[in-house]
């Protein structure tokens, strides 16, 4: 009886478990998007002119501005339309062929707008919603796959968007701070 009373025990406890990793899985994902890699790419915007955000190392290299375009998409097309189930329409290869020097502080607004929608679609899921199937650009993915997908695409352009903005002003950046740097205020 005592081993029963355990085994019911640990199947609760393995739920619990599991809705936590799913609710911290969420909120990382969230806080990854919102408070580190958005604002490291404004930073880097911060630096730059809109030529600079326009300009490409050659014809085979996207510009900072097409990158923000891309992530735009990318964010709308896998998490907005894909998890979220909102309509969307996405010209992926637009994305790269832009030429027209759109302002930064536009590609910003419309970045920073496409990560607020996507945060709101990602607080709103729980446990059960993450095995939840999606077809997203042919792929068949489960919303915790397009979610991480999501998220680890954003960090390889933001890195991508780092290294162009220190590469056109020779300045380090100063976006990475020790923790209790961060915690006691001092920059």
């Amino acid at each position: 009886m005592g081993q029963v009373g355990r085994v019911g025990q640990v199947g609760r406890v393995g739920e619990s478990t599991m809705a936590d990793i799913s609710r911290a899985f969420l909120q990382n994902s969230v806080s990854l998007l919102t408070s580190d890699y958005l604002p490291k790419i404004e930073r880097c915007v911060e630096h730059l002119t809109d030529d600079d955000v326009w300009w490409r190392a050659n014809d085979a290299s996207n510009s900072i501005g097409n990158l923000l375009l891309h992530l735009r998409g990318n964010v709308t097309q896998w998490i907005i339309g894909g998890v979220g189930g909102r309509p969307r329409e996405r010209r992926r290869q637009q994305e790269f062929d832009e030429r027209a020097r759109i302002p930064s502080q536009a590609l910003l607004a419309q970045l920073r707008a496409a990560v607020e929608e996507a945060a709101e679609v990602i607080r709103g899921l729980d446990a059960d919603a993450l095995l939840g199937s999606r077809q997203i650009q042919d792929y068949d993915v489960t919303v915790l796959e397009a979610i991480y997908h999501v998220v680890e695409h954003f960090s390889m352009h933001t890195g991508q968007i780092i290294l162009l903005t220190k590469a056109r002003t020779g300045e380090d950046l100063k976006l990475w701070r020790p923790v209790r740097e961060t915690i006691s205020g001092t920059q």
